[in-house]
């Protein structure tokens, strides 16, 4: 019996020929979209009645060096058919990225919390994104940016105003897909110096599934220089499913 032996150069290209599609296969495209959905809900009857209701939705689009990114939360609760908690926040936000480091990013965004004594505020703003810490299981990014603030009490009473931005998020793997999430930010207002807000947001997000996760927040709102009547910290504990579309 005699083997035929194929010239070198013939034989690795035969060999890419074979080996091509099972490599495109398992390298398969990555979508630049995505979107997750959060819910939570508690609901008690007998001696005292509570209804308790936090929802979330983030989407994000990138596109070359851009990345658009869209953010809602709700939280709203009745106690013994009175309402005793609602604030809304819904945000708009793009990034472009000059290196893997360093970027730029524009905002516009709108809340309302009547239960501390904001009908509604607009702000749009714009600064810089820096990634201070970027390893496999831990990443920081430092911002820093101003902002136009357009401001209604529930009195009635408007105002507007500038502000700064300095913020830090953090994002720490926990296993091979759990995290935890850290968001400080304060706000500082250039035109009433006692005024400055600061927030602060904590999540845990455990997998349950491809799809589905476990996720518990906290949240901190500070207000320095609260609506008349009002105290300077709110607090929200939620917790419910994730669902990543």
């Amino acid at each position: 019996m005699h083997l035929v032996r194929l010239p070198s150069r013939l034989a690795t290209g035969l060999a890419v020929a074979l080996l091509a599609p099972a490599l495109v296969a398992q390298e398969a495209p990555k979508r630049p979209w995505t979107l997750q959905t959060d819910f939570g809900f508690v609901n008690t009857a007998g001696n005292t009645s509570t209804t308790t209701l936090n929802a979330g939705q983030k989407a994000t689009y990138t596109s070359g060096q851009w990345t658009i990114g869209q953010q809602f939360a709700a939280v709203y609760g009745r106690t013994d058919g009175v309402k005793s908690a609602e604030n809304y926040a819904a945000r708009l936000r793009g990034d472009y990225g000059f290196s893997p480091r360093l970027g730029l990013y524009v905002l516009t965004g709108w809340d309302r919390n009547e239960f501390a004594g904001i009908s509604r505020r607009f702000e749009e703003g714009t600064g810089l994104t820096f990634k201070a810490v970027a390893l496999p299981r831990t990443t920081i990014d430092l911002e820093a940016g101003v902002a136009a603030n357009q401001q209604r009490s529930t009195l009635g009473d408007d105002v507007s105003f500038g502000s700064g931005r300095g913020a830090l998020l953090l994002k720490q793997l926990l296993g091979e897909k759990a995290y935890l999430t850290q968001l400080a930010e304060v706000l500082p207002n250039f035109k009433e110096s006692e005024d400055l807000r600061a927030n602060f947001e904590t999540a845990l997000v455990a997998p349950i599934s491809a799809k589905v996760a476990f996720k518990a927040g906290y949240v901190i709102r500070y207000d320095k220089l609260p609506e008349p009547g009002f105290k300077t910290t709110d607090r929200f504990l939620t917790s419910g499913l994730q669902i990543v579309f």
